[in-house]
């Protein structure tokens, strides 16, 4: 998803920031059976895109320095409105009958998205290949689903969130309106969703750099502070080898997603890396901005051997 920049004077400040410490830690996502597994569907190969280098022959060693890093990918100067806590923003909102779920049961969430005069938008902008993107979180960071569900002709759009377990939910929306007051505009919109039964609460992995995800090894690199522009590097393995044969997802090699512990704030974290066909890796370059200090989880998702894989990332942003 991408955002609009509320934070360019940090951005220019953020250089010469002190820096912190990135602690992080990767927990391979599966099954929803794993406490902290992850559970992704609808997901797509996406649309290719390419990245012309420039030449270099008599630049400064500054301006070498700044044509060899990664190209922002479309929109990444974008940053949603608001925090995605609320249901509405911009006289949007996001409309459905269904606050409560039973546990064991696959569940199909239906909700529409209101314009300000409460008609239901139907035009949505196409964002990293698709017209809206859906998460799920449990209260306590587990349970992650990534969606892309079907709409309607009225625009009522269902999700498949097969089922859940016990707890409290939050399910958010990420769209770009095409038309109306907030074209352009990219909105996160979310509401709360209680599924009954004895919820026992998941502790917060501890912190680490490197981990193993579904034979695979992820390593972050990169500082990060509340509120400062910050370059997050992924770096991916297999046997000991860096890996080379990423496939595109979502028109980029890695899609990553981040929600504050506590109130479950919504961030997103936009690939900087171009695709250039079925050959990513194994160093995947981010551009971060957590607007809160704390505990985040992220989420990273990754296509490798036709599978999509997801990573779950603990990040201290002070």
């Amino acid at each position: 998803m991408s955002a609009r920049k509320p934070f360019a004077l940090r951005r220019a400040l953020a250089a010469t920031a002190c820096p912190v410490a990135l602690t992080a830690v990767l927990a391979a996502c599966g099954s929803s059976a794993d406490p902290h597994g992850a559970h992704a569907a609808h997901d797509s190969h996406g649309t290719h895109g390419t990245h012309a280098a420039s030449p270099m022959a008599g630049m400064t060693p500054s301006a070498r320095s700044s044509a060899a890093m990664p190209m922002p990918m479309p929109g990444m100067d974008r940053m949603p409105v608001g925090n995605g806590l609320s249901d509405s923003a911009g006289g949007y909102r996001m409309v459905s009958r269904t606050a409560q779920a039973p546990a064991g049961t696959p569940l199909t969430y239906r909700f529409t998205i209101t314009r300000p005069d409460g008609e239901p938008v139907t035009g949505f902008a196409i964002d990293q290949t698709k017209r809206l993107h859906f998460y799920a979180i449990r209260s306590d960071l587990t349970g992650f689903r990534h969606l892309h569900p079907a709409m309607a002709a009225d625009g009522t759009w269902a999700a498949d969130l097969g089922s859940l377990r016990p707890g409290a939910w939050r399910l958010f929306a990420g769209f770009t309106p095409d038309a109306g007051a907030g074209r352009g505009k990219d909105f996160v919109l979310s509401r709360t969703l209680t599924v009954p039964g004895a919820a026992k609460a998941v502790p917060l992995p501890g912190a680490a750099p490197t981990a193993a995800v579904d034979g695979y090894t992820v390593t972050v690199r990169g500082e990060v502070m509340a509120g400062m522009a910050h370059d997050l590097t992924v770096d991916v393995a297999k046997d000991g080898r860096p890996v080379t044969d990423l496939q595109p997802y979502l028109g980029t090699y890695a899609h990553l997603t981040a929600f504050h512990a506590g109130d479950l704030a919504f961030a997103h974290l936009h690939p900087r890396t171009a695709v250039r066909g079925d050959h990513g890796g194994p160093e995947l370059a981010f551009h971060a901005e957590l607007p809160e200090a704390g505990d985040w989880r992220l989420f990273l998702q990754f296509r490798a051997s036709g599978a999509l894989h997801t990573a779950a990332l603990t990040l201290h942003a002070g």
